[in-house]
């Protein structure tokens, strides 16, 4: 959503998306809902702005941090899981939702560390705050992955445990090890555990959409048309070619 410009138009290929129907959500990944600072206004009215620019059904952003005293992160850093930071977090979804003309779905980050003496499980963290702020979940499938073969973790166990109901929509990318931690790298094909556990999702809720989550490296047309069509498959869906 920040790549969006703060006046004027949409650029042209999202107001022609939105015209053939395409959903088009802007993204956000700068409101910083899990610091303990209240963010900037004008970032919250910019993402209603973004909502109103190309007819959003909702807005999304990340249960995440990238500024505290003052500092940027310039990266999406998780946060405790602990009362104070669920308080934190639902006092800043209050204020961003007022501003919004839409819903609001929040994502759970791919995080490269935990932070110690955490006082809840990841499932009920982040029932907590839907269920405290009426926000929908933007649902990560690689981000549950990746978190769980980085801590050990079975990934079916924590799906099985949220909220599925409130999902808006799902994201899927393609991740890479290195240095003995798997990072979701948005640059990497989609790999197969990640297919397996967007199936076995859709087995227990049909999400009402799939992304794939690409930024860069990308292949030729008919290797992303072929991983498109895997996506499909995997969520129980036709094909898109």
């Amino acid at each position: 959503a920040e790549s969006l410009p703060r006046r004027g138009a949409a650029p042209e290929p999202l107001r022609a998306l939105a015209q053939r129907g395409v959903a088009v959500v802007p993204h956000g990944v700068k409101l910083s809902l899990g610091g303990a600072e209240p963010g900037a206004p004008e970032r919250g009215s910019h993402l209603a702005r973004c909502a109103e620019l190309v007819g959003a059904p909702p807005v999304s952003e990340h249960i995440a941090y990238v500024r505290a005293g003052g500092l940027e992160a310039g990266h999406l850093l998780p946060v405790p899981r602990t009362r104070d930071a669920v308080d934190a977090i639902v006092a800043n979804v209050a204020r961003t939702q007022a501003e919004l003309p839409v819903p609001l779905a929040l994502e759970p980050i791919a995080a490269l560390f935990e932070w110690p003496d955490a006082e809840l499980s990841e499932a009920d963290f982040l029932t907590e705050i839907l269920d405290r702020t009426g926000a929908l979940l933007l649902l990560d499938v690689a981000n549950v992955y990746a978190n769980a073969r980085n801590r050990g973790e079975d990934p079916y166990e924590l799906i099985d445990r949220l909220p599925l109901d409130r999902i808006a929509y799902v994201h899927v990318a393609g991740g890479a090890e290195h240095d003995g931690l798997y990072h979701d790298t948005h640059t990497d094909p989609t790999p197969a555990p990640v297919l397996e556990l967007l199936a076995a999702l859709c087995e227990r809720r049909t999400p009402p959409a799939v992304m794939l989550e690409r930024d860069g490296h990308f292949p030729a047309a008919t290797a992303l048309t072929a991983e498109l069509d895997a996506i499909a498959a995997a969520a129980g869906l036709a094909a898109v070619t």
